[in-house]
């Protein structure tokens, strides 16, 4: 049982940090029908950020977090703007094309930026572990699941509260009515791509302790997103944290109870099961379309 619960907060960590990502892909995905496989770099950008300036510059530590979140978010914005919008006309499978170059390009300039070599951060709350029963936690990773849960409620609060995620959300539903009442898509649209860029930097900066920072995290840290995000539906984002946490868990127990050479494999045997037996996803709504 100890064993168990153990697996289990481990779960619960990295299934925090799969959910950001997934809420990444669905926020990009409901307003432009778009999967953006450049994803999983803005963790990566997140990461070498906070690694460079927490790390290395010693800035303070909510200086160094907002700068690297805030960073990463105008890299969405170029992205959307110099890659995005300019094919905005193009079907979907060429923006996805784009989106995968965009991937690599970036791989590539973080490469040449900071090197091939990890880059250690320091805990943000210190290395001692404490013991709670029989579980032992860390510090770093108790941050990355209060960090996670308080982003999603007030993603949450923002789409359900606030003029601007309703707006959003008229946008993913319906756009041309919602440019019909006079809702500009276009820059809902560049909101969408920084909102979903700062989630993933989120992510990167508070794991950047513990998995430490390198050039090409993001990839698989991507494919695991969207792999959560289609798990509990494209369209939802209840769905994707749902799917996130659920993906966590059962990667942890496959890796505790029977081998971590089968860790990375549970993501993408998932991924495959839903699309065959389930393609909308857990909680997905099933899109009625007239041909």
């Amino acid at each position: 049982m100890s064993e168990f619960l153990q697996f289990l907060i481990s779960g619960l960590t990295n299934g925090a940090i799969y959910a950001l990502i997934a809420l990444g892909f669905t926020i990009i995905y409901n307003t432009t029908e778009v999967i953006n496989f450049a994803q999983g770099e803005f963790v990566m950008l997140g990461a070498m950020f906070m690694a460079t300036f927490w790390g290395k510059l010693n800035w303070p530590l909510p200086l160094a977090f907002l700068a690297a979140v805030g960073l990463t978010a105008m890299v969405g914005i170029l992205v959307e703007r110099l890659a995005i919008y300019p094919a905005r006309h193009a079907d979907t499978i060429t923006l996805i094309i784009i989106t995968i170059g965009v991937s690599i390009l970036l791989k590539g300039l973080a490469m040449f930026l900071w090197g091939k070599d990890s880059l250690p951060v320091p805990p943000f709350l210190g290395q001692e572990p404490f013991h709670l029963l029989s579980i032992t936690l860390v510090p770093q990773s108790i941050l990355v699941l209060a960090t996670s849960i308080l982003a999603v409620i007030g993603l949450e609060t923002f789409f359900k509260r606030s003029i601007y995620g309703k707006a959003m959300r008229a946008c993913s539903t319906n756009p041309l009515a919602a440019r019909l009442i006079g809702i500009r898509v276009e820059p809902l649209v560049l909101f969408s791509f920084a909102l979903s860029s700062g989630l993933s930097a989120l992510a990167g900066a508070v794991i950047a302790p513990i998995t430490f920072a390198t050039y090409d995290m993001g990839t698989i840290l991507g494919l695991k997103g969207f792999a959560a995000a289609v798990l509990g539906g494209l369209n939802s984002s209840t769905g994707a944290v749902v799917g996130g946490f659920i993906l966590g868990i059962l990667e942890s127990l496959a890796a505790g109870f029977i081998s971590s050479a089968y860790k990375d494999a549970v993501a993408f045997v998932l991924l495959l099961l839903m699309l065959f037996l389930r393609p909308q996803g857990l909680l997905g709504l099933k899109e009625i379309k007239k041909l």
